[in-house]
């Protein structure tokens, strides 16, 4: 029986094109710029998220901090989602590597009200103060919500009016871009520097990208060797991410339709509580109505070979990728029904 996994789209297993391009890869050495697959990657990256520069980076977590303590001075407030990646799974990251405090706004399905933010901006002049050194939002959202491009223009239009950087966490920008139906740099118009990963829907096995302006990532190249991140034949991750970039963009379509389908089907099992004007991308998010135990879960997809993580707090998230077919979303549904059956 085929195994599904179901618990990201970080789990996704490089395809057989990526695994050959990975073998045929013509490599470098990266610290010293000379690896031509990563010079590729980067100038591809950066084109189509319309910025000057990019930089690979290993991970989304690295990227995000990375432009954090690039942009800020130690000691300097961050504005951000209170739901954000940034705060909730970065593992306080900010303030170790940054230096930075967090400054927390309540967000509504991940957007920010632009009111609220601006008058939460501080400029240091009083000498108790931190000074906001950067603003962070998230598009895709965690939560699989789409922010409109109207609430992140009025959040830049505030951002420029007063000077101050705005960083977007775009692990999951080509995501957001489908389910707009526009190109990702129509959502990066409106942000100083951007992080997208290549190692969730993209299915590359792994690195991000962090883009900017050529200064901007002059600056990041140098603090990414600080902290570890210099690369050396890095080609051969570079090569399957352009595959990210240039193929696995185009087919997320899909994986939204998947979970758009997941999610009707669970809609009509008793005892699943269900938005569905939620499901904007490849994350089914749901609740249960009644107390079901998360081992319970966990047992009866398992026994059916399919990895899930278990429900939080009555919560629970499915998460669609390339590896998920449409022919599979009967037997995840089944499963879900026999256990509220008998529960």
């Amino acid at each position: 029986m085929k195994t599904l996994d179901l618990r990201s789209d970080t789990v996704t297993q490089p395809t057989n094109a990526m695994r050959q391009a990975m073998a045929d890869a013509i490599v470098g050495d990266d610290v010293y710029g000379d690896d031509p697959t990563v010079i590729e990657l980067e100038l591809t990256a950066a084109a189509q998220l319309g910025k000057e520069a990019a930089l690979f980076v290993p991970s989304g977590t690295f990227g995000n901090q990375l432009a954090i303590l690039t942009h800020c001075q130690r000691g300097d407030e961050v504005i951000v989602g209170d739901d954000s990646h940034i705060v909730w799974h970065e593992a306080g990251g900010s303030a170790v590597i940054g230096g930075v405090q967090l400054r927390t706004l309540e967000s509504h399905f991940g957007q920010l009200d632009p009111q609220v933010l601006e008058g939460k901006i501080r400029h240091g002049i009083d000498i108790h103060e931190p000074k906001t050194g950067l603003i962070c939002l998230e598009n895709a959202h965690s939560n699989g919500r789409v922010i409109p491009l109207a609430n992140m223009q009025a959040i830049w239009s505030i951002a420029q009016h007063h000077q101050i950087p705005l960083h977007l966490d775009g692990a999951r920008i080509f995501n957001a871009a489908t389910h707009l139906g526009v190109d990702a740099k129509e959502i990066t118009q409106y942000c100083d520097t951007v992080m997208c990963c290549l190692s969730k829907g993209l299915a590359a096995p792994v690195g991000s990208l962090l883009a900017g302006s050529q200064t901007f990532i002059a600056r990041a190249r140098r603090l990414r060797k600080m902290l570890g991140g210099g690369l050396r034949q890095a080609g051969v991750l570079a090569a399957p991410g352009l595959i990210a970039l240039h193929t696995m963009s185009q087919r997320l379509e899909q994986d939204h339709a998947n979970a758009q389908a997941l999610a009707q089907a669970l809609s009509q099992i008793g005892g699943i509580e269900i938005d569905l004007a939620s499901v904007q991308i490849n994350m089914v998010w749901f609740k249960f109505s009644r107390n079901i135990a998360p081992a319970t879960v966990s047992a009866a997809f398992a026994a059916a070979n399919i990895t899930v993580n278990p429900p939080e707090h009555g919560c629970m998230r499915l998460v669609t990728h390339w590896q998920i077919e449409h022919t599979d979303i009967d037997r995840i549904v089944g499963v879900m029904r026999q256990l509220m059956t008998s529960n």
